[in-house]
């Protein structure tokens, strides 16, 4: 039973929605998944866990009314236990990150102080679903900052020293002057570059972590209903957001890095297209197939709910929104070119929904 308490209290079947974030926000820079993107994986799941856990704490006095069946209102879990969890969840996910590089682990910060911050705060505010549409932006940039970063951080390693044979025609004094001059002038050309990539790869995950933001915002906007129901606006404004969504994930976008004589040609505004091949539809239809999921898990769920606002369907609708961040998630890291991680994704999609039948998402 505590086992079932526990898992009922960090949403498990909620977990497989958490991987494909950082796959995306690696695919999104043109990365190749790594250690690193691993560590971002493994820091993106306790952080996670730790905002469901410390949810179901600041919220035990509302569960009490509305969800008494919830593990803290029904007495399976101690508030105190809930909330020590989700304090040694966000010290292991931050240092998880840590790992990863001192730019993961800033983005790591911000994402736990999001995290923090809506559980505690702004959950019931204007300003909620903007918070838990950061967090989910954070989290994608999360492994856009890590993947790559052991490569990136021996590359400083190996630029930072003096150049060779400096002070060799000098006395011990003037070489040990002119080694720590050079060793300061690259740590600081060093830094300098390293914030400058950071910076970079940031901007090249920013459209993918905007886009999974969005479709957050959204579903966040209709979950603020599925205790009491009654909203049709929500789902309906969540429906458009979904189909603008697929639509742009849709749009073809070449990753960092692809250096094809196509993409020269038509940067030069050359209008000749070559003829299309098997292999140069499979992309386009793996997009495609991949956007039409989403849109199916999301749309018809909200659909429901807009025709019947009841609390169950509301619900159902948050939990389709839920679900349909895997195939949203595969259909970015698909549209910037990593076909392989797209459908890595998309293999946590039947782990989600059979253990979505034991283990509510909501």
């Amino acid at each position: 039973m505590t086992v079932r308490a526990w898992a009922e209290l960090l949403r498990v079947s909620a977990l497989f929605t958490v991987p494909g974030d950082a796959l995306a926000g690696a695919a999104a820079t043109g990365g190749r998944p790594d250690r690193g993107t691993a560590l971002a994986v493994g820091a993106s799941l306790c952080l996670y866990e730790a905002g469901m856990a410390l949810n179901d704490w600041a919220d035990r006095d509302e569960d009490a009314v509305d969800r008494p069946h919830r593990p803290i209102p029904s007495g399976r879990i101690a508030p105190g236990a809930a909330l020590a969890a989700a304090g040694a969840l966000t010290a292991a996910g931050l240092g998880l990150a840590a790992r990863a590089g001192r730019p993961a682990l800033a983005v790591a910060t911000g994402l736990a102080a999001t995290v923090w911050a809506y559980d505690l705060r702004l959950k019931h505010t204007p300003a909620g679903p903007a918070a838990m549409a950061a967090a989910r932006g954070l989290d994608l940039l999360l492994g856009a900052t890590a993947t790559g970063a052991a490569k990136r951080a021996a590359g400083s390693g190996a630029r930072t020293g003096p150049a060779p044979g400096s002070g060799s025609r000098t006395g011990k004094g003037s070489r040990a002057a002119a080694g720590s001059s050079a060793a300061s002038a690259s740590g600081s050309r060093t830094g300098s570059a390293s914030a400058s990539h950071s910076r970079g790869v940031v901007r090249a995950a920013l459209p993918a972590a905007g886009l999974l933001g969005a479709h957050t915002y959204a579903v966040t906007a209709v979950s603020r209903h599925e205790a009491q129901g009654g909203s049709t606006a929500a789902p309906l404004a969540a429906l458009a957001a979904t189909a603008a969504l697929g639509a742009a994930a849709l749009r073809e976008r070449r990753g960092p890095g692809d250096a094809s004589p196509d993409a020269g040609r038509h940067r030069k505004g050359e209008s000749h297209r070559p003829p299309a091949t098997p292999a140069s539809l499979a992309p386009r239809l793996l997009r495609t197939a991949l956007t039409g999921s989403y849109f199916r898990t999301a749309a018809g769920p909200l659909i429901h709910a807009a025709l019947n606002p009841s609390p169950p369907l509301t619900q159902r609708a948050v939990g389709g929104g839920i679900r349909a961040m895997i195939p949203l998630q595969a259909a970015l890291a698909a549209r910037a070119g990593a076909a392989g991680s797209g459908l890595a994704v998309m293999g946590l999609v039947p782990l989600a929904r059979t253990l979505a039948r034991k283990v509510s998402l909501t």
